[in-house]
């Protein structure tokens, strides 16, 4: 049996609300669990510190008992000292897509253009 640390749903509508429980990676996300470790509530400021409720001592357990936290709730775990995350670099996600590339050369030769039209209008008069 393959255990996760993971999230599940709850609240109403646009006002979300997760529980952190552990649970078996085949049960539905918001489905049949073993047991609450924590609690995350989206909806308080980032620097309220109870946006984030963890049972360390449970999850310690756990972990050593071979459950895999998912990448949110690695996250969290990394923030309260439990483990550590590798930080991710993914350098081209910066960058714009295809169509956004093509616009933007589409606008630049268009403004090199009426640059141009422009300077060559100035220098007409002035001769």
């Amino acid at each position: 049996m393959s255990l996760k640390i993971r999230l599940t749903r709850g609240g109403a509508k646009k006002r979300p609300y997760y529980r952190i429980v552990i649970a078996d990676a085949r049960a539905p996300r918001d489905g049949r669990f073993i047991e609450k470790v924590g609690a995350y509530d989206p909806m308080k400021p980032k620097d309220d510190p109870s946006r984030i409720t963890l049972e360390t001592d449970k999850i310690r357990d756990w972990l050593t008992k071979g459950a895999q936290p998912t990448d949110r709730v690695l996250r969290f775990l990394d923030a309260a000292g439990l483990m550590t995350r590798e930080p991710r670099n993914n350098p081209k996600k910066g960058e714009p897509g295809k169509k956004a590339q093509e616009l933007a050369t589409a606008r630049d030769l268009k403004a090199k253009a009426a640059a141009a039209m422009s300077a060559a209008g100035e220098a007409e008069p002035a001769a």
